[in-house]
């Protein structure tokens, strides 16, 4: 089945984009059509990064920890380009493997940071603009945050509150900006593979299939759905 999306003269801010998922993320709103602006604090010259910077797609280097950086690149983001109509809250990270009991604080704090604050902080600056265009949130949970497990209880935490700030966003907002989350299991990326060479890759999804239902969820066809934790692992 094909489906295309058109997001011309719409502008776009991704969080995360030198990442797997957040350049794929960025790379499917360019091929739509859309303007994106691509957030990181990795450059796109670095080694580690994903992300193909150029037309169509306006890199702004930021901490999105620190409100200061925020409210900045939220403000040049509008001033460049005149609006914004959506918010792909892509930035986040994992940590596990150790019993509550053995995890130091600061693996806490850093999670939370990364996958909550960074989350939390782009939606309070990003919502102001958004209502002005009726725009639309996507923030990134996880299907671990579903429940509690083994050896990384923190990071299923940082991720249920992502899911929990959803709902909460999609409430205060209801009719006027929407908010949806999406749960990923492992994704296919090179870092995983090497992370997990004996894992089965094959039941692992490709992030731009993700992208895929990133752009669905900006789009007006998902103009019904909003409060909403949508499975992107495969068979739910």
């Amino acid at each position: 089945m094909s489906h295309t999306f058109d997001f011309g003269e719409r502008v776009v801010l991704v969080t995360g984009a030198s990442g797997a998922l957040g350049s794929a993320v960025c790379e499917a709103f360019r091929d739509a059509g859309a303007t994106v602006a691509a957030a990181d604090v990795v450059e796109p010259s670095d080694e580690d990064a994903q992300l193909d910077a150029g037309e169509g797609v306006h890199f702004y280097a930021a901490d999105f920890t620190d409100e200061d950086d925020v409210a900045r690149v939220i403000g040049e983001v509008v001033d460049d380009h005149g609006r914004l109509d959506a918010l792909c809250n892509v930035a986040g990270t994992w940590r596990g493997g150790d019993a509550i009991e053995s995890t130091d604080v600061e693996t806490f704090d850093f999670l939370f940071d990364v996958n909550l604050k960074t989350m939390f902080l782009a939606s309070k600056h990003a919502i102001p603009n958004l209502r002005e265009t009726e725009g639309a949130i996507v923030s990134v949970s996880a299907r671990s945050s579903l429940e509690g497990g083994e050896g990384d209880g923190p990071y299923r935490a940082s991720k249920a509150g992502v899911r929990l700030l959803t709902e909460t966003i999609a409430e205060e907002n209801a009719g006027v900006v929407r908010a949806n989350a999406i749960m990923p299991s492992v994704i296919d990326t090179p870092a995983n593979r090497e992370m997990m060479p004996d894992a089965d890759h094959g039941k692992w999804v490709d992030p731009a299939d993700i992208a895929e239902v990133v752009l669905f969820l900006c789009s007006d066809a998902a103009s019904v759905t909003s409060g909403a934790a949508i499975p992107v692992y495969g068979e739910a």
